[in-house]
């Protein structure tokens, strides 16, 4: 339950004065659905309205305060003309237009004969100044009510900048005093605020140096809220009762004997840190990050070998069906030689299939499940699960993770994922969590031959594809759109594939995208898989998980549109077996220098880890996350591209606080309990002992 002192912020946005039904869905779509969240619906960017000329000597597309004497009205003769407010200052006249706007309305805002202050865009149309639907009009005794500076929200259909900041307004009202969480010496070096006045100051700005301070530490807050949650998390997942999983290493030996390769350096050290957690009696939660192609499924079979060496069960699962079916099809080829078979469950398994797997599961005989979301559903029950593996980590939250852990008693856990990820974020996308890294990749691999070519040669390129095609080989070619735009001249995947088969005539094309239906989008994702088809046109929806060796060339086309990270993903999907293998960046000219750069970083890298420091420099930590496709964490006020250090700061912070107060019941910890609140770290608060 929250602390009663938060009672005025955590109060449905209703409750304030002109939002009603019809306008809190708007509200709760664009920032949340309680007052607290309009607190953090932070300004980007602000209006001056201090420019107060005369007429005369006015600057034309400007934004203007002006104090005018109103002459006359003038209706339109016809509904498509603007209503007409005739006015002037002693150097010049302006007519005020407003369109669909009653004039007995607008009698009442403008009398004639009267002064009017005025503020909006000032503009100049057939030699005459104008200013349509001013932002302001009020009588001269009213112009305090026209901010000096305005901040300026992001909106949305049916709500404008003069309701938001209404709003906005009335919840900065309702502030309460609440007690510091932050230690006397930080905000005495930093010249931090205290909370209330920095929140009043990010919605009240006025340029200066405190504006800078305020939105600094409420930042910090916000990072500290998150570090501090996903240190709660770990540590209460590691305080739950483990299980040493230590195994016999005679599975484990079989495998390694049966592989036709040998295990790399990172791989042998991975496999190390994991079995010493494994062994531990403590539980184990643990990253292991690779790079595309580095072999993290090998690492995790290992893991798995181990536990039922124990004489335990495991489960590994995947955010879609294509790749459940993939990782079935692998692990089996592996699994083979040891005489263990795993078993398949997803939603689309058949009904006497899944029963087979549940009964297996339930008696102890099925050692290895290989799932989707399936496997979180109640009736699925193991005997003796020991470790859970969840594959391509940022598509499932926490509590998705930990719901599948209580499936079992004392449950390790290893979570993978091919996204190279800055170790900046790892900090807030895996915090709670142990990291092991695979920085090489399994030998035998070739470097993937990287090419900028102009997309005024798409003719060479479709000559070039079709002689791969007839030399065996398989084709990504990945368009940035599903259907034409009128506002952006980029190619449809459609409209592509539609091409590409005129072009080519017999050979099979197949076509992806997010709109199609599952059961489409799987069918072609497994006839392609499966070499049926030759040439597979997509959207990103193949940046992840489809592992298809026999396909060694990529093409993206109008590469830069796309991320730097997002394009070394895709690569990824190629250069999976021996054979040569190409990626082809499409774009189209001229480049900005900028755009130059980030394409010939990735001609001249396949370090992933290297490439996502950059793409966070350059365009943010959501890129890299894919926060708005994932449901990670999302910052409000904190800018993970600029706010790194910030970032240090709260983590190490987070750690002296719990190891000051476990608790958080001392006067300072009861104050970090409403900071987590604040945050909507609801799930880590409840995660503390009564106290």
């Amino acid at each position: 339950m929250r602390p009663s002192i938060l009672f005025p912020l955590f109060t449905e946005i209703t409750a304030l004065r002109g939002i009603g039904p019809r306008l809190a869905p708007l509200y709760k779509r664009l920032c949340g659905q309680y007052i607290v969240d309009l607190l953090w619906h932070i300004p980007v960017g602000t209006i001056d309205r201090g420019y107060s000329p005369k007429l005369k000597h006015a600057e034309r597309d400007r934004i203007a305060t002006l104090k005018i004497n109103v002459i006359e009205h003038i209706p339109p003769g016809r509904r498509s003309l603007p209503y007409r407010i005739v006015g002037a200052d002693d150097t010049d006249q302006i007519y005020i237009n407003h369109f669909n706007v009653k004039g007995d309305y607008l009698e009442k805002i403008y009398p004639v004969g009267r002064a009017v202050v005025i503020s909006g865009l000032l503009e100049r149309y057939r030699n005459e100044w104008c200013m349509s639907h001013p932002d302001y009009a009020v009588p001269p005794e009213r112009i305090a009510e026209i901010p000096r500076i305005e901040p300026v929200y992001p909106l949305t259909q049916g709500i404008s900048g003069k309701m938001m900041r209404k709003a906005v307004g009335l919840a900065l009202s309702r502030l309460p005093e609440l007690p510091e969480w932050h230690d006397p010496s930080l905000m005495e070096r930093e010249s931090w605020p205290s909370w209330n006045p920095a929140v009043k100051a990010i919605h009240n700005p006025e340029m200066t140096n405190n504006d800078f301070l305020s939105k600094k530490r409420l930042a910090y807050d916000e990072l500290l809220a998150d570090q501090l949650a996903l240190a709660v998390i770990r540590r209460y997942h590691q305080g739950l009762d483990g299980r040493k999983i230590a195994g016999d290493g005679s599975l484990q030996k079989k495998l390694k004997q049966s592989l036709p390769f040998t295990l790399t350096d990172g791989q042998i050290q991975s496999l190390k840190e994991i079995s010493e957690d494994m062994a531990a009696p403590k539980r184990m939660l643990r990253l292991l990050q690779g790079d595309v192609g580095s072999g993290k499924t090998i690492v995790a079979l290992f893991a798995m070998l181990q536990a039922i060496e124990s004489g335990m069960q495991t489960a590994l699962m995947v955010p879609t069906e294509i790749l459940a079916k993939q990782h079935h099809a692998r692990l089996n080829a592996f699994l083979e030689p040891l005489g263990i078979e795993a078993g398949l469950l997803i939603g689309k398994s058949k009904n006497k299939e899944r029963q087979i797997a549940l009964d297996g599961l339930a008696d102890g005989s099925l050692k290895i499940v290989i799932g989707t979301h399936a496997l979180f559903q109640d009736d699925i029950k193991f005997k003796n699960l020991g470790l859970a593996v969840v594959d391509e980590q940022h598509r499932f939250g926490v509590q998705q993770r930990l719901k599948l852990s209580d499936k079992g008693r004392g449950v390790d856990i290893l979570v993978m994922t091919a996204t190279p990820i800055p170790r900046t974020l790892t900090l807030t996308a895996y915090g709670d969590m142990d990291v092991s890294r695979l920085m090489d990749k399994p030998t035998g691999r070739k470097p993937i031959d990287t090419k900028l070519i102009d997309l005024s040669r798409i003719e060479e390129v479709i000559a070039g594809i079709e002689r791969q095609i007839e030399n065996g080989s398989q084709i990504y070619w990945i368009c940035p759109l599903v259907e034409e735009s009128e506002k952006i001249d980029l190619a449809a995947a459609t409209a592509r594939a539609e091409m590409l088969q005129k072009k080519m005539g017999k050979k099979k094309i197949g076509l992806v995208h997010g709109k199609m239906a599952a059961d489409e989008k799987d069918k072609t994702m497994a006839a392609f898989n499966a070499g049926e088809i030759k040439l597979l046109v997509a959207t990103t929806v193949v940046e992840v998980g489809m592992d298809v060796p026999n396909a060694t060339v990529m093409i993206v086309e109008h590469a830069e549109r796309f991320g730097l990270a997002q394009l070394h993903q895709l690569r990824g999907r190629v250069g999976r077996s021996e054979a040569k293998s190409t990626c082809l960046l499409l774009y189209l000219s001229p480049l900005s220098e900028m755009a130059k750069s980030r394409l010939k970083m990735l001609r001249e890298t396949e370090d992933g880890f290297l490439i996502a420091e950059e793409d966070l420099r350059l365009r943010g930590p959501g890129e890299i996350l894919g926060t708005r496709q994932s449901g990670l964490q999302e910052f409000r006020i904190a800018d993970l591209s600029s706010d790194r250090e910030l970032l240090k700061m709260a983590h190490d912070d987070a750690g002296l606080i719990l190891a000051r107060d476990s608790d958080l019941t001392s006067p300072r910890g009861k104050a970090c309990r409403i900071l987590l609140y604040l945050f909507a770290k609801d799930a880590a608060v409840k995660l503390f002992r009564s106290g």
